[in-house]
């Protein structure tokens, strides 16, 4: 049963599905910050996840069928650069596309850049560690919480705050149950994200 829940809780976050979480977050859970009269909210959110969600997975299904790896769970070190490899090209791409086709506020354009340096960082480590990529993503949207509750004081973020800690801890535990990671993978995966997406936004937003 605890692996049964374990496996779920990794399958609930998977790193590919954080942007979309974010953007949700961005557009409806802090509208005083991401409110516009000039785009669709639903419109930007399906682009999102289409970009960083459904193409990279469809593609790791390609890699699957064509043997270029072994299982999804890409549990060893070295099967991870290629995958990663490509998923970091999406990003960029999707990134680029927001910045040069979309009149949206720079936050989100923001978001994607600061996830697709986590995800290039992530995929370069990969060459002589293997850090975990949910707690890289799962520590990136924290980060962007921290960053807009202490630059809009105004704002109660502490709703998703806390939330999102206990979470970050759950997803931490389970990824340690299921033996994918160590304790210092699930440490140096939550330091990468926290440090980049936090740097970024505080530096930039």
């Amino acid at each position: 049963m605890a692996q049964k829940l374990a496996l779920l809780v990794s399958y609930l976050f998977q790193p590919l599905l954080i942007p979309t979480l974010i953007f949700l977050f961005l557009l409806f859970g802090v509208p005083e910050i991401s409110a516009s009269q000039y785009y669709n909210e639903w419109l930007i959110v399906l682009m999102v996840f289409m970009t960083t969600f459904l193409i990279p997975v469809l593609s790791l299904i390609t890699m699957k069928l064509t043997g270029n790896i072994a299982t999804f769970h890409l549990k060893s070190r070295e099967e991870r650069v290629f995958p990663f490899s490509m998923v970091s090209l999406f990003y960029v791409m999707s990134s680029y596309l927001f910045y040069l086709k979309f009149e949206i506020e720079p936050v989100f354009t923001l978001s994607l850049v600061s996830i697709s340096i986590c995800v290039i960082l992530l995929t370069s480590i990969s060459f002589f560690w293997k850090v975990s990529a949910h707690m890289t993503g799962i520590s990136g949207f924290l980060a962007i919480i921290f960053v807009l509750a202490i630059k809009n004081p105004s704002v109660n973020l502490i709703y998703i705050m806390l939330p999102l800690i206990m979470i970050s801890g759950i997803i931490a535990s389970s990824r340690l149950y299921q033996n994918a990671h160590n304790p210092m993978e699930i440490m140096g995966g939550f330091i990468l994200g926290f440090s980049v997406c936090f740097g970024a936004f505080y530096l930039y937003l």
